[in-house]
């Protein structure tokens, strides 16, 4: 059986992941497999089989998908199949009556059945100066006196780059490693600002901003404090209703606009029969959102990122808990969702570049379309993903990153 071809192919990245499971490691940059630190030989299509099932490990792989990804969704017979299967499974010392490390779901598609860890190694950090680089935070004043924290890191052209309250921390987001190898990848060409809004991370939390117009006016005190008088905006999510007005009430501050996630009215605007009030969405966190391990915090994050990768995740619902207080989170959730930014989008006069998950379930790519047709001088990149936002070690991370980095550069 001849398994060689072209099969999902592991991009170079900014960093290489190893993945652990069972008594086995499997390298996506040496393109390797060791069992019990012996190195097993491996045909490509049967490493790539087993890399998209760790990748995605304690969820269901659909035979359709294996198709897609590992035979480019050409003709492929039944037994082809079983066979790449079954040579996968020998290579982790598993077999088809056990099924310890792959178990099939029958007549739907494939599982890793144990628990996968993610190491996770920036090599370009490896390639840069020993010395490592220390973030420093700094604090502005808005005009109601509020403190809010910052940080600028790399050199070239100034781009901010907006998170909204609730997955803002300028000190947990370094430490951790998926969001540091993005950061690191954006300071080898920008001079990137990042700030916590108010009620998040670093900043003050004992007045919380709400009101969007505000908060622009926050992101140009603290571009203020920096010294930086144009630049670039880069923002995610709800993150894009406050960055959205910012280009149109400081037109002469912001030389280009790039949203991710983004949408024009909020889920209560699209949906406000479906969708659950906000005082529900309120106690829904305020039940779970504190605890630590929360069954709530899982579920929240796992609707955003279905595609994972786990461990990363992982760490994001760690960052957020810490980052807001649970009240503060629940009220910025009202905001997000009954906002809408449908009337200003024509005032928006920078170039804008918009980038959405094909499959996102949380804002559909519907809301991304609605973005482009209303903003002047924009254009749409859509990631083949379903995760609300593409997160290092997916194919979607690398075309993302990549179309990110030539708009603002250009």
């Amino acid at each position: 059986m001849d398994l060689d071809g072209c099969g999902e192919q592991v991009p170079v990245n900014v960093s290489v992941m190893k993945y652990r499971f069972a008594d086995c490691v499997l390298d996506d940059a040496s393109h390797a497999l060791t069992r019990q630190g012996k190195t097993v030989p491996v045909e490509p299509k049967v490493f790539d089989l087993l890399h998209l099932l760790a990748r995605h490990a304690g969820e269901m792989v659909t035979r359709d998908r294996i198709i897609e990804k590992i035979w480019n969704g050409r003709i492929i017979s039944d037994s082809a199949i079983t066979a790449c299967v079954a040579a996968a499974r020998k290579a982790v010392g598993d077999d088809g009556r056990r099924q310890a490390v792959i178990r099939t779901i029958t007549r739907r598609g494939l599982m890793m059945a144990t628990e996968v860890a993610v190491d996770i190694t920036d090599v370009a950090a490896s390639r840069r100066a020993e010395q490592e680089p220390i973030q420093r935070i700094r604090y502005a004043r808005n005009s109601n006196g509020k403190r809010l924290a910052y940080a600028v890191t790399g050199t070239g052209p100034p781009v901010l780059y907006y998170r909204s309250m609730g997955v803002a921390d300028l000190g947990a987001e370094w430490r951790i490693p998926a969001g540091r190898a993005f950061f690191d990848f954006l300071r080898d060409q920008f001079s990137v600002l990042r700030f916590d809004p108010l009620g998040s991370g670093q900043s003050d939390h004992s007045s919380p901003e709400f009101d969007h117009s505000r908060q622009a006016d926050d992101m140009i005190a603290v571009a203020d404090a920096a010294g930086i008088d144009q630049f670039a905006v880069y923002s995610t999510s709800g993150a894009v209703l406050p960055a959205v007005r910012l280009a149109v009430q400081y037109p002469e501050r912001i030389s280009k606009l790039a949203i991710i996630g983004g949408y024009v009215d909020g889920r209560v605007r699209r949906r406000a029969a479906t969708m659950p009030s906000p005082d529900s969405l309120k106690a829904m966190i305020e039940e779970g959102w504190s605890k630590k391990e929360s069954a709530f915090a899982q579920a929240f994050l796992t609707s955003y990122f279905p595609e994972g990768p786990v461990d990363i995740v992982r760490d994001l619902i760690r960052m957020m808990q810490s980052a807001t207080p649970v009240e503060t989170m629940a009220e910025h959730r009202d905001a997000i969702n009954d906002d809408s930014i449908a009337d200003i989008l024509g005032d928006i006069r920078c170039p804008t570049l918009i980038m959405h998950g094909r499959r996102d379930a949380v804002h559909p790519l519907s809301e991304a379309q609605k973005l482009v047709e209303g903003i002047p001088r924009s254009e749409l990149v859509i990631l083949e993903t379903a995760n609300h936002l593409p997160l290092l070690g997916t194919q979607a991370f690398e075309v993302f990153k990549t179309a990110l980095a030539d708009f603002l550069a250009a």
